[in-house]
This record gives C-alpha cells, sequence and structure tokens, in this order.
C-alpha cells in the first residue's frame, strides 16, 4: 500500500494556504504507515493519531524515519492514559478535570512533562465532550497546579451540520477564551472547516482527508 497520488503536493498547496501561525497536524489514523513516511519525506513531521493499538503499530514501522512529532487527537480513556503518553508528546483531548488529574498523576510517575491541549465544547452536541467555558474557568485554578502537565492551549470541534457562519463565531469564542486564561496554542479546524478556524487564530489545524485522500 502506498500514499495516496499526489499526497504530497496536496501537503505543499495546504501549508501555501495556512497563515504564519498555524501548522498544519497531517492527522493520519486510518490510513499505512506508507502514506505517513511518504509525507515524512515531503517534509512533513507532525502526525495525529486517535487510536492508540493503530498509532503504536505504525510508530514502530517508522522508528528508522527519526524522532516524529505524534499528537494524540482522539477520546482519552482513563485505562489508556499511561501508554497514551508513552507514546506521545503532544495530547489535544483532555475533557475533565478527572481526566487532567489522573493524567498529571501518571506523567509524573513516567518521568514526562506532557503538553496538554483542553477539550472544549462551546455548542451543544451529545456526540463529544468537553469542558464548558463556565465549567473550564471554575476548573482553572485546579488544573494551572498539576504539574508536571504543560497545558498550553485549547482545542474544540464544530458540531457536525454547523454552517461556516457559526463555525467562525464558534472558533472566535474558544480564541477569546483562550487568550482570556494565558494559552497560545489552538487546535481547532479539519479537513472541512480549516479556513475558518485558522481565520480565528487556530495554531494547529487537523487535516486527513484533504491530505491523504479517502481512507484505505
Amino acid at each position: 500500500m502506498t500514499a495516496a497520488p499526489g499526497a504530497a503536493d496536496r501537503l505543499r498547496h495546504l501549508q501555501a494556504q495556512l497563515p504564519p501561525a498555524a501548522r498544519l497536524l497531517a492527522v493520519s489514523k486510518g490510513h499505512p504507515a506508507e502514506a505517513v513516511r511518504a509525507l515524512v519525506a515531503a517534509g512533513q513531521r507532525s502526525f495525529g493519531e486517535s487510536r492508540l493499538q493503530e498509532a503504536s503499530l505504525k510508530q514502530e514501522a517508522l522508528a528508522d524515519v527519526g524522532p516524529l512529532d505524534w499528537h494524540f487527537i482522539g477520546h482519552l480513556q482513563a485505562n489508556k492514559v499511561r501508554p497514551v503518553l508513552q507514546r506521545f508528546g503532544t495530547i489535544h483531548s483532555i475533557d475533565s478535570l478527572p481526566l487532567a488529574e489522573r493524567t498529571a498523576r501518571i506523567a509524573a510517575e513516567e518521568g514526562l512533562a506532557p503538553q496538554v491541549l483542553l477539550q472544549v465544547k462551546l455548542r451543544d452536541d451529545p456526540t463529544k465532550g468537553g469542558f464548558s467555558r463556565e465549567g473550564l474557568l471554575e476548573a482553572w485554578p485546579q488544573l494551572q497546579r498539576l504539574t508536571p502537565l504543560r497545558i498550553t492551549g485549547l482545542m474544540t470541534m464544530a458540531p457536525v451540520g454547523l454552517g461556516a457562519a457559526e463555525r467562525e463565531p464558534l472558533f472566535a469564542e474558544c480564541a477569546g477564551l483562550a487568550r482570556d486564561l494565558g494559552l497560545s496554542e489552538l487546535s481547532m479546524g479539519m479537513s472541512g472547516d480549516w479556513p475558518e478556524a485558522a481565520r480565528a487564530g487556530s495554531t494547529w489545524v487537523r487535516i486527513g482527508s484533504a491530505l491523504f485522500g479517502s481512507r484505505t
């Protein structure tokens, strides 16, 4: 299995469209290690995965290409915190205070200082979790004390079916909340809505199908 034809060209095209503050996180879940390898050869180093077992096999297959910047972007189950910390330097999906506390405790046991982004849910969406604005502000004093976590930003996703005119205010609201908390990173925007997220100040856009093509 090989990368979809033109993946390197799509990478260059997307990079050319991103504003200077936004970085491209190539969402490689559902795509083979060979597709990742082709993008590494084209200069991409940051990759997002959401399934631990799939990611572990891929990381082992790519050990020869040198260190890559792996981000965990899926729902983080409490019983998977330790292996996720062992394999990912950045986690985008800390969605509750208890999960943050567990992650901090295990990171300390492992001697790790992961970068984490807090998942926020700013619109009603039964399919997604995350801190509400009010819940995050209430938990913020406790979250700030959770060493060795390095809480650097927020992550949010637009509900399915939300139009572009509604997505941009959502992303702007998340950016404003991050500024209020003194956080510099924003993980917002995917293949279908990254332009609105980038305009709102996203620093990580999570691109899968628009970069890799359809999943195999």
